[in-house]
């Protein structure tokens, strides 16, 4: 079943998506990653807020 859902997200002209990973700061002064999966084309804007 798995590789079937693998094998469509290859297909020519679908949605890519990104691994992002971004550090943020807590109050305390130590900083955490926090890690999301989006579409290729919202990379930028994610990291611009």
């Amino acid at each position: 079943m798995a590789k079937k859902v693998v094998a469509t997200l290859k297909r020519e002209g679908g949605v890519k998506y990104a691994k992002v990973i971004k550090p943020v700061k807590s109050p305390s002064g130590s900083y955490s990653f926090k890690s999301e999966i989006i579409p290729e084309s919202e990379v930028q804007a994610y990291f611009k807020k």
